[in-house]
Formats: structure tokens, C-alpha cells, sequence
């Protein structure tokens, strides 16, 4: 049975050495070398920081807890990204979809996840952009795009601004680039928009599982 808990994540997070600071200079080129003219969108590359760290918890099945109050990620998504024209003005932004149209519930005996029925009812949608939106790619480039503020609740009337999630459910983090220009329908409370100036990322090794409390003793853990 599910209770809610106040001090995984913290221990977890003081055992683990992969922290940045949202603002963290990777000084000059670090993000390699960018051609002047560049402005498409096919050249923008984003990498998971701590990939190391999110695969361990991956193997053994990624378990993310979710409060009323709204709850920290542990992992963090942290993203370098690459390939921005360095003169041109973007929104960063991460959303979280569901992985599928199932409710799971933990199997002690078999330390498993199983398929418990149907999903819950669509929760409404919730897009946290990046506090340091608007920017333009060269300052994104010089710094690790740090998701570490953002909370995670199973409070349908949260009015915080937390992104809201049903528990036992199985979910993917995106991170989305959008270009300047195409931000007009960016919005906390609206679907990221669609188009050539918006580019999506996601990392197969960031999937989780939403829970009160962790189910898998080995998550409680790891690292």
C-alpha cells in the first residue's frame, strides 16, 4: 500500500555527486563550434546529463514520487544543448506525457509491475517553461539546462503550477526547443505547440513510474 513520504528524495539526492547549477558557465565553445548562419532546427541537439545515473534507476524500474503539495524529481533532467543559433531567441520548456493508457500496481512477491486496468481520466495539461526563457542559443549553449525546480503533484487543482500526474501510471519527460517566433501559443496551462520553429527531445532511460511512496526496495536504494 501507497503512503505519502517526506525524505527519500532528499537522502537520495545528498548520496548522489551528479548536481549542476541551473546556471553552470561552460565557458567558451564548450558547446562546440557553431556556424554564423546557422537557423535550422535540424541542427539542435539536446543530451541527458546524469544519463549514467537515470540508466541504473532505469534498470531496475524508475519510480517517481508525487504529493498533494508537489513533490521534486529525483533524478533531476538536467540537458546541454547544441546547435542553437547563437543570435536567435528560444523558449525551453519540459511537459510530461503518459507511455501508455494503463494502470500498473507492484507485485511484492515477483518485484514486478503489472497492468492493472485502464488508465485514469486525462489529467489537464501542464508545461513548465524553463525560468530562464526567453534566451538566446548562445546563452543556452554555455550553461546545463537544469529541470530541478520543477514538482510533480496528484493534486487535480493544483494552482501552483505543478505539473499534475495520476499515481501508479507510467510516464515520459520531453524537453522542447521552441524558437522565438513560434511561442505565441506557449503556455503552463496549454499543449507545447507544434511546428518547424519547435523541436522535442525525450530519453527512453527517463521513463518512471508515479507513486506515494516507493513500491521496489531497491529504488529506495540507488544509487
Amino acid at each position: 500500500s501507497e503512503q505519502s513520504t517526506g525524505s527519500d528524495s532528499e537522502v537520495l539526492t545528498e548520496r548522489t555527486s551528479c548536481s549542476f547549477d541551473t546556471h553552470t558557465d561552460l565557458g567558451p565553445g564548450a558547446a562546440g563550434p557553431v556556424p554564423a548562419a546557422m537557423s535550422s532546427m535540424e541542427e539542435i541537439q539536446v543530451e541527458l546529463q546524469c544519463a549514467d545515473l537515470w540508466k541504473r534507476f532505469h534498470d531496475i524500474g524508475t519510480e517517481m514520487i508525487i504529493t498533494k503539495a508537489g513533490r521534486r524529481m529525483f533524478p533531476a533532467m538536467r540537458v546541454k544543448i547544441t546547435g542553437l543559433d547563437p543570435h536567435q531567441q528560444y523558449y525551453i520548456a519540459m511537459d510530461i506525457v503518459p507511455v501508455d493508457n494503463k494502470r500498473y500496481r507492484y507485485v511484492y512477491h515477483s518485484s514486478k509491475w503489472m497492468v492493472a486496468g485502464n488508465a485514469d481520466s486525462p489529467v489537464p495539461p501542464r508545461v513548465y517553461i524553463h525560468p530562464d526563457s526567453l534566451a538566446s542559443g548562445d546563452t543556452w549553449m554555455r550553461q546545463v539546462v537544469s529541470f530541478d525546480k520543477l514538482k510533480l503533484t496528484n493534486n487535480e487543482l493544483d494552482d501552483q503550477g505543478h505539473i499534475i500526474l495520476h499515481s501508479m501510471h507510467k510516464y515520459q519527460p520531453r524537453v522542447h526547443v521552441i524558437r522565438k517566433d513560434f511561442s505565441s501559443d506557449l503556455s503552463p496551462t496549454k499543449p507545447v505547440p507544434v511546428g518547424d520553429g519547435v523541436k522535442t527531445f525525450n530519453f527512453p532511460e527517463t521513463v518512471f513510474t508515479t507513486v506515494t511512496a516507493y513500491q521496489n526496495q531497491q529504488v529506495r536504494g540507488c544509487p
